[in-house]
């Protein structure tokens, strides 16, 4: 058998920028590119026709292709890579493998796992930084402790973001991988999937949406953000490349890339916050968890409008504007006092551009259960966020057709009467 390295895919689904394919082909041995199919994520997945493996499926596809036309292939697997990566071992005289960290529990606990049944064997795991600009162990507060808060933590990531002069990789150097007649690969049917309806937003930067962020973002009406998520969640786009040029065209829009990997540290920091209140104390909340008015929410049938129009926009779309999902999320643990936890995993299930920190990271903010969250005695009134952000309705009357008709329901709850249930329940659970 032949010796060679292994460059695992995950979430870093491109050839230009990726920093373990980069620093893979740089060594002696050849190069195979590798993707798994994880079954542990697949198997977890209830719609069978969920978009983002149809995307998936179509990048892994892609890159296959390039690998070809260098005459090389993509090795493309189905299963559990604990069981995989023995088989390869079988198959390959596997020297090395080089891969992207990923900073969620899931991922964490796997690579461990694979670290340690390479490490029998006497062959390197090699990870590097790749789907973000600093790690959380990078930015930490003068104690040595990581931030609890948003502001300084930003002024602490920009600072770093300038002195360190984040660039982009060179092109890679395709000789170097291992040359191969074209590898089957599974099919969506093989795994139990369908091709998914919902279409995927471009990776191509729009600089004039970007250039004009802080005053179109907050109207959903408009085109006023880049739709780059799933992107950045796959990594079919090089943060680092996004980064520097949003450095270069709105302090804004780059302040909405620092979020996220904010909300990135966190998760790796105190990975709690999954199950948990990140403050402990909100857990003591008696969340009232009324099924049907979670389905009515789920729906799009509150009788909000633009609650509704916005679960509507999600359940169509796999994507839902910034705005409203603060309005919705605050809606559905506020107004109805259902646990953001349920709110979260019905978010995790439709959102293309799903990543666990910031999606948890959002509804905490939202309970005001998280860091730097919003305060708990602060409840969004929808009517009043429609007044300033879809004052002319236009964005309700794309969603709800019927609006403004006797076929449109009425409000689920009372906004006065929901607010004070809110706080007072709030307030009750948190008093010592």
């Amino acid at each position: 058998m032949k010796k060679i390295s292994l460059c695992w895919f995950r979430r870093d689904l491109r050839i230009e920028d990726q920093t373990a394919l980069f620093y893979s082909l740089q060594q002696e041995e050849q190069v195979l590119p590798l993707f798994i199919f994880d079954r542990h994520i697949l198997d977890a997945l209830e719609d069978k026709t969920d978009a983002r493996v149809s995307f998936i499926h179509t990048q892994i596809a892609s890159l296959k292709a390039f690998f070809e036309q260098q005459g090389s292939s993509m090795l493309v697997r189905y299963g559990q890579p604990e069981e995989i990566f023995p088989q390869l071992l079988h198959e390959y005289e596997v020297q090395s493998v080089y891969t992207n960290r990923d900073y969620e529990p899931y991922a964490q606990t796997r690579d461990s796992q694979i670290e340690a049944l390479l490490l029998e064997k006497n062959i390197p795991f090699l990870s590097f930084k790749d789907q973000v600009i600093f790690e959380p162990g990078e930015i930490l507060n003068g104690s040595g402790e990581f931030y609890k808060v948003f502001t300084p933590y930003s002024r602490n990531w920009l600072e770093k973001f300038r002195t360190t002069r984040v660039q982009p990789l060179p092109t890679a150097n395709w000789k170097n991988l291992v040359q191969s007649s074209p590898l089957p690969m599974p099919t969506l049917t093989n795994m139990g999937f369908a091709p998914s309806p919902i279409e995927i937003p471009s990776s191509e930067l729009d600089e004039e949406i970007v250039r004009h962020y802080e005053e179109r973002r907050n109207f959903p009406a408009q085109r006023g953000t880049s739709r780059l998520g799933i992107h950045l969640r796959f990594g079919t786009l090089s943060i680092r490349k996004l980064a520097i040029k949003a450095a270069s065209l709105n302090a804004t829009y780059l302040n909405e890339l620092i979020w996220r990997e904010f909300y990135a540290m966190i998760l790796g920091h105190a990975p709690q916050v999954v199950n948990r209140a990140f403050k402990p104390q909100y857990d003591r909340i008696p969340w009232r968890n009324n099924e049907t008015e979670f389905s009515a929410w789920c729906a799009g049938t509150t009788g909000y409008p633009i609650v509704d129009a916005g679960m509507r926009e999600l359940n169509a779309t796999g994507f839902m504007h910034n705005r409203v999902r603060m309005i919705v999320a605050s809606f559905l643990t506020k107004h109805l006092l259902i646990d953001w936890r349920w709110g979260e995993a019905y978010f995790a299930k439709k959102l293309l551009d799903f990543e666990l920190a910031s999606n948890n990271g959002g509804w905490q903010w939202a309970a005001g259960t998280g860091t730097d969250a919003q305060p708990y005695f602060r409840v969004f009134n929808p009517d009043s966020q429609t007044e300033k952000f879809d004052k002319e309705l236009t964005y309700i009357k794309k969603w709800i057709p019927e609006f403004g008709t006797a076929a449109y329901p009425k409000p689920i709850v009372d906004h006065k009467f929901a607010r004070n249930r809110a706080i007072e329940t709030y307030k009750k659970a948190l008093t010592p």
